[in-house]
Order: C-alpha cells, then structure tokens, then sequence
C-alpha cells in the first residue's frame, strides 16, 4: 500500500497564531516524505472533511507555508461544529470514514480547542470500531487558555500581549483626560469561563494605581454594590479608574450578565456586551463620565504584535503533532510543559486525549487577588513569561504584509454528498 496522506483542519476562532502551527504541521510533513504522502487541509474544518472539501497543501510553494508563520486568521477556514456521539449520529462517523478511505488518509491533526479535543478523540475511537484505524492527534489552541494539562494554549500569549498592551495604552489615555472628561474606562474581553485574558490585563499595572485598577473575572460573582464602591474609591483617590471586565462575568444567581438567550454551535450561550452594561452602572449609579470598548476580533486578530514566545509554540505543537504521528502515537494532545520561570523553559509531551477533551481549566483562586479585583504575584509570575518577545510581521507600503493561499480542490472521489 502507498505511503498514507495526511489532512489538518482548524477549529473554532481563529487566534493571531494558529498558522503557525499549520506551517509547523505541512513543513514537517514535507520533510518526511518518505513517511507521509500529502498533506491535505479540511476547508472550514471538519465541516470541510465531512463534505469532501480538501485543499492539497502540496499547490502552495514553500515560500507562501512559510509565510504563515506571520499571518493571523485560519488560512484554510474554521468552524463552530461539534461532532455528536456515535450513537447519535453515526452516519457523520460513516461519512468521515468514506473521505478517509477515499483520499488514504491515515493522519489526523486537528488545530483547535476543547471540543475540537472531544472530535479528535471520536475520530480516534470511530477508527478502529469502523476498520480503518487513523492516527488522530490533537493540535492545541485556544486564546481562553482553558485547555487541562498543558502550561498554556497557543494563540493565549498574544491575546495577553495584545489586552496587556491596550489596556496600558487606554489608561495613559484617560489619565490625561480624566480632570475634566472621562472617569472611568472599561474595556471587555474574551473568556467565557475563565479568567485568563482578563489577567492578562493585569500585567498592565507594576505597581500601585497603575491602570488597570479593577478586573472583572468569571470565577468571582459580580458584586453590584462592592464594584462600584470600589470603582468610586479609585477615581477619587487617583482621578479616573480602568477596568478589565471578561465577557463572562455572572451575577450571583450564576447568570452571565451579558447573556443574549441565543446559543451557539456548541450550545454555548452567546454573550452579549459586558462592558456598556458596567459602563451604565456607573453612568446611574455614580453619575462619572466612561468610556468603554470592546476588543473582540482585534485581540485575537493582532499578529503585528503578537508574543515571540507564542509563535515559536504555535509552531512547536505543530511539528511536534507530526513527529508525535509519525512515532505511532494516537488520540494525544501536543502539550507545553514548563520546564522553569526564569529563563522560561518548556518542552513539548503527549498526552491522552482522555484527560483533555470536554474539560475546561479555570483560573486558580490564588491567581486572583483576595478582594476579587486583581491578580497575585503568582499568577504574574505564571503570566509574563507568556508574552516575551517581539516577531512583527513584514510590512509593506506601511501594512503588515500577509499571505493568501491559492487554496487549490482536491478532485472528489465520492460520488454522494453530504449535508451538515
């Protein structure tokens, strides 16, 4: 039998960094040739394998997988899509297993979060009860930092980086301004869950009424009255206040506060804005002049400023993911594991899928400062070797200059289709 192909996919959002890691997979992977046939890419996912939409990784020069490395987005596509158990819906596992046979795919790298670890493992499980046994390794990556057993996520330390840096940025803005305009200034950013992001935030401070001066976590209930004395207490003691809120935060009946009563793909509530609900506290409440944004797409978008040592791990899992197959390993996660703070030190291990999939790690309480509003220096300790380092992309005509892949169809070999 001829040497089996491979096929990646990305799942879920999209980090600053989640193409290094596709570089890392299909640069590998060329390099074993002698192992690995192609390297297919799922478009939109597993979306995409499920419909028998490949892209042939082989079309795009190796100047243009390269240049991944620096370029933000997924490069082949994601998805919101879950997989159901076996015995929900085994014409999906079926389906797979037809594209699997049909383009000799024997390795399976999927790029994505928690529930893209559960696919990865179905994908395992499905193979070797349906008769085709796939090696299917799992490719971290997560801005919410929230997947077990690993030190971090690829994609989190640049969002750190990002979050970090605005945060600074905002509050030198609003101190200049805070006699005679805005008091208050609340940015929002991701972490449904946990708290990571929002620490991250933290960093920002170095020392005493340095912005940020409160954060909001999901693992602390929102505590109206407390906030906002708090928030009184800073701007009177330092003339304005910053705050780093997660979209997450729940008030104490356990509701997110910003809950739209819409789900998502995963059955996830879909959360709507944090930050001018906190802003209008304040407006009501204190009666102080805000400001409020919402980072978004941009922080997990912002590869011009993206962390060094989150790129060089991006890639790392990648390679390693391949390297990992091609060893016999399967049903495994590529994790970081911290080998020292300082210097920071880490190496990459396997482990089982099992402890991984539909699990989520939450911030420690000792990450979290005792009166709920900021970090501890442990937490800091753990944070800032995250966002070291500086790796801009090319510019050109005074923009990051990034790459479009060409993208090119596999010719289908089945001759239905399938709906998702």
């Amino acid at each position: 039998m001829s040497k089996q192909n491979a096929l990646y996919a990305q799942s879920g959002g999209v980090t600053a960094v989640i193409n290094a890691t596709a570089c890392g997979v299909i640069e590998t992977a060329r390099r074993h040739k002698d192992k690995i046939g192609k390297v297919y890419a799922g478009r939109n996912g597993i979306i995409g394998v499920l419909t028998e939409d490949l892209i042939d990784t082989s079309k795009e020069s190796a100047a243009a997988i390269a240049a991944l490395r620096h370029t933000p987005s997924g490069a082949f596509g994601s998805c919101r899509y879950k997989l159901k158990g076996l015995e929900e819906n085994r014409a999906q596992y079926q389906r797979l297993m037809e594209v699997f046979r049909a383009h000799n795919i024997g390795y399976f790298f999927y790029n994505g979060g928690g529930d893209s670890a559960d696919t990865c493992l179905k994908v395992s499980q499905l193979g070797e009860s349906l008769g085709y046994p796939v090696q299917a390794i799992h490719v971290p990556k997560t801005v919410d930092n929230d997947l077990p057993h690993t030190d971090c996520c690829p994609g989190f330390g640049s969002v750190a980086k990002y979050v970090a840096t605005s945060i600074r940025e905002a509050g030198f803005d609003v101190a200049s301004m805070a006699k005679t305009s805005t008091k208050v200034f609340v940015l929002e950013v991701m972490g449904r869950h946990a708290g990571w992001i929002t620490a991250a935030c933290g960093l920002a401070a170095e020392k005493q009424g340095d912005p940020p001066h409160l954060l909001l976590f999901p693992e602390v209930t929102f505590d109206q009255e407390k906030f906002l004395a708090r928030a009184d207490e800073c701007v009177k003691k330092y003339g304005y206040c910053v705050v780093g809120a997660s979209e997450g935060i729940k008030g104490p009946e356990g509701k997110f506060l910003s809950e739209s009563g819409l789900r998502d793909a995963f059955g996830h509530a879909q959360l709507g804005g944090v930050a001018p609900m906190i802003a209008g506290l304040v407006r009501d409440k204190l009666g102080y002049k805000y400001h409020w944004a919402v980072a978004d797409y941009l922080q997990r978008a912002a590869r011009h400023i993206a962390s060094k040592t989150d790129v060089a791990q991006a890639y790392a899992v990648g390679k390693a993911a391949v390297e990992l197959a091609l060893k016999g390993h399967n049903s495994v996660m590529a994790a970081i594991v911290r080998k020292s703070d300082k210097p920071y030190r880490w190496s990459i291990d396997a482990v089982s899928l099992r402890d991984v999939a539909n699990r989520e790690r939450m911030m420690p309480r000792n990450f979290i400062s005792a009166d709920g509003f900021g970090i501890t220096e442990s937490c800091r300790k753990y944070l800032a070797p995250l966002i070291q380092g500086e790796d801009f992309p090319p510019f050109k005509n005074g923009l990051p200059n990034y790459v479009t892949l060409k993208n090119t169809p596999v010719p289908k070999k089945l001759s239905t289709d399938f709906a998702v």
